[in-house]
């Protein structure tokens, strides 16, 4: 299935039922009063998180959904039948935005949770409501309320635990086989993933979601390769995992740079999650990985880890220090929201 994660959709509420002007008109009340029913409501369009639904691709034609028009009212005061509501299933990490005017109308993280995004009108008056001491047959009746019309963007940040952040062709989709059962393409040229993947490790007592973030280069953040259009999917990670290679071009430490670099103009707050460096394929380097990370973590002033998703060197440290991030995480929000005596 291709991967869209944004997409503009037009929506429209249904418009309410027209209100009845209908007579009583009985063999012996051959000049009944008014006895017209009210008009149906409009139906409402909802979005939905579905776990099912893993791309807006479905969405990305820009079609126009629109709910169920209202029935109209009818003698005897008989009240028009609501409009069925339309409901519009998208994955989880959806916000939905007015398109007009930027503004988030609705963030769904959770399976299941919905938000109604534009309320039918409601029915019209039938005319037994304008009856009065002075005016007992009239002809009026009201005409269902319009439904609402709206633009919405949608767009899909990826719920993941962990963001896997590195140049291309680095080692990314080789590291998420090897620690989750994601099926992630591998190859050796440039740009092998073009649309994120998500895996999910268990490790120990502890349960996580990688996500494999296409590759990054100089000037993602303006739009240059895949650009800034996967950026986005590194917003709601709670950590990140660097990976550098050791004979790369452009060197380690300036690659590191230019990705934190990146980070920081798509959104500062990037730079303050927990972060960990891994020197990629170290298998390449054979017995001298250790050392040459050692070398990388003086010049970084951090520490970095040798790892090799061939071998399996380093991915048990690498899957405890992530692991470790949650355990911290979890207790700082028991901290935090825990009661005041």
């Amino acid at each position: 299935m291709q991967f869209i994660d944004h997409a503009v959709i037009e929506v429209r509420s249904g418009t309410g039922g027209q209100g009845s002007r209908s007579f009583r008109r009985e063999k012996h009340t051959p000049r009944g009063g008014p006895d017209g029913g009210d008009g149906g409501r409009g139906g409402d369009i909802l979005l939905v998180a579905d776990q099912r639904s893993r791309s807006l691709l479905d969405y990305h034609q820009g079609r126009i959904y629109q709910a169920e028009d209202g029935a109209n009212g009818q003698g005897q005061r008989k009240t028009g039948r609501d409009g069925a509501d339309l409901v519009l299933a998208v994955p989880p990490g959806t916000q939905v935005r007015d398109a007009a005017t930027g503004k988030l109308l609705a963030d769904l993280t959770e399976e299941g949770q919905r938000a109604v995004l534009a309320r039918g009108g409601n029915g019209g008056w039938g005319n037994v409501h304008f009856a009065t001491s002075t005016r007992q047959t009239p002809d009026k009746a009201n005409p269902g309320q319009p439904g609402q019309e709206l633009s919405l963007r949608l767009e899909l940040k990826l719920l993941a635990d962990v963001a896997l952040v590195g140049f291309p062709n680095v080692g990314k989709s080789s590291l998420i086989r090897a620690i989750s059962a994601s099926r992630a393409e591998v190859a050796d040229y440039p740009f092998t993933t073009l649309v994120p993947n998500l895996g999910v490790v268990r490790h120990r007592d502890r349960t996580f979601t990688v996500a494999d973030i296409p590759g990054l280069i100089e000037g993602a953040a303006q739009g240059a390769g895949l650009g800034i259009q996967f950026l986005r999917h590194i917003e709601r990670c709670t950590a990140l995992c660097f990976l550098l290679a050791a004979e790369s071009d452009p060197p380690p430490k300036e690659a590191l740079e230019i990705l934190r670099r990146e980070l920081a103009a798509h959104s500062p707050a990037l730079l303050q999650r927990p972060a960990l460096i891994c020197l990629a394929k170290a298998d390449l380097l054979g017995p001298e990985a250790p050392a040459v990370a050692k070398e990388l973590s003086a010049l970084l002033g951090q520490p970095v880890l040798p790892i090799s998703p061939i071998t399996r060197a380093g991915l048990a440290p690498l899957l405890d220090t992530l692991a470790g991030y949650f355990v911290a995480a979890a207790a700082q929000d028991a901290q935090e929201w825990s009661p005041v005596d």
